[in-house]
């Protein structure tokens, strides 16, 4: 009697899956939020913790009012619309009024994510999408700084933080005068090197010291946070280090042709470039997969930061940088696509004879 054969299991690939799941990966991004969201309140004090609830909890709503109106399954439990709202509140001034910060929460999870039909279909970073509406919509209020450990900054709110929509928002200059001891001028690093020529510490860049977004000034915390990611392997590494490097590459010869354009090192450090570089230019989404397109989404992400700095109007690029790559997005995958092993390489150009034959 012939033994018995084994059995051969057949099956399309993938023939390998990992542990982790989006949810286990989005949680994970959500436990490196919270120290630089705990750095933020640091700075600003009660102001940004309540901008940080109001936001993210607008993104969870507006994210399951849309899986409601869609009849779908609820999506909350993914942790993407936390990521979205925290990312976006993150991003804004620290006395941000909040219903502005609602409006910008909505229109996050709307149209940055609803619109396109939800997590993966999603063409540009949600939290950046709100960001960039509440620019164009609130353009006064966005770039209204305050600075960073004034006094009694966890025993009252920042004047406009609490004004109600539709009301001009308080002059925070007087206000500005009793809370700190030193002058300050109400521009963030970035606005100072370009109004004005005039250079920020390196060090004080570095430790997040300096006026700013809520969460975009603690760099040397950003890039902790962000290897404890790329460490889980939840975050390709090869894009931040490709944008660095388009940024040290176009500044760098910026800086060579005429000194008066800022030096690579204080374009790293300033802005929000450290937080737009490692937590929303690596959106799985809105990133490419190819190697060579890896390499070209953050080259063309970090040229694009340096020359919206040194000549537009606006002295942060970094958010437009990301939007614009993840539009490139698409045509970098097709034209960045490897060889299929074993497969011919396709012709340059051909032309077809009138038989349909090629020649």
């Amino acid at each position: 009697m012939s033994a018995k054969r084994p059995l051969i299991e057949l099956s399309t690939s993938p023939h390998v899956s990992a542990p982790q799941d989006v949810t286990v990966i989005m949680r994970n991004v959500v436990y490196a939020l919270l120290p630089i969201c705990a750095y933020a309140i640091y700075q600003f004090g009660l102001s940004v913790l309540l901008s940080i609830f109001t936001v993210t909890l607008t993104c969870v709503v507006t994210e399951r009012f849309f899986n409601w109106v869609g009849k779908n399954p609820s999506t909350i439990g993914d942790w993407s619309a936390v990521i979205t709202g925290i990312l976006l509140a993150l991003t804004l001034p620290p006395g941000f009024p909040l219903w502005m910060g609602v409006v910008a929460g909505f229109v996050a999870i709307a149209m940055g994510k609803a619109l396109f039909g939800g997590l993966g279909f999603n063409v540009f970073n949600p939290a950046l999408m709100g960001r960039a509406f509440v620019q164009a919509a609130f353009p006064v209020a966005i770039s209204t700084w305050t600075p960073a450990f004034f006094t009694g900054r966890f025993s009252e709110f920042i004047p406009t933080t609490l004004t109600m929509p539709f009301q001009t928002p308080p002059d925070v200059s007087v206000w500005v005068q009793k809370v700190t001891i030193d002058g300050f001028t109400g521009a963030t690093p970035l606005a100072l090197r370009q109004i004005q020529l005039v250079n920020t510490d390196l060090m004080d860049l570095f430790l997040g010291t300096t006026a700013g977004s809520a969460g975009g000034s603690a760099t040397a915390l950003i890039l902790a946070c962000g290897a404890y990611l790329a460490f889980r392997k939840m975050l390709d590494w090869r894009i931040p280090a490709s944008i660095f490097l388009g940024v040290i590459i176009t500044s760098g010869v910026l800086h060579m042709i005429d000194p008066k354009f800022a030096a690579p090192m204080f374009m790293l450090l300033s802005g929000g470039l450290m937080l737009g570089a490692i937590f929303m230019a690596t959106d799985m989404v809105g990133s490419p997969v190819t190697p060579l397109g890896v390499l070209l989404y953050g080259l063309l992400i970090g040229f694009l930061t340096v020359i919206i700095r040194e000549f537009a109007s606006l002295p942060e690029g970094i958010m437009y940088a990301i939007l614009l790559g993840n539009a490139a997005m698409p045509l970098i995958e097709q034209v960045t696509q490897p060889r299929v092993f074993g497969a011919a390489r396709k012709k340059a150009f051909s032309t077809i004879n009138s038989k349909g034959g090629e020649k």
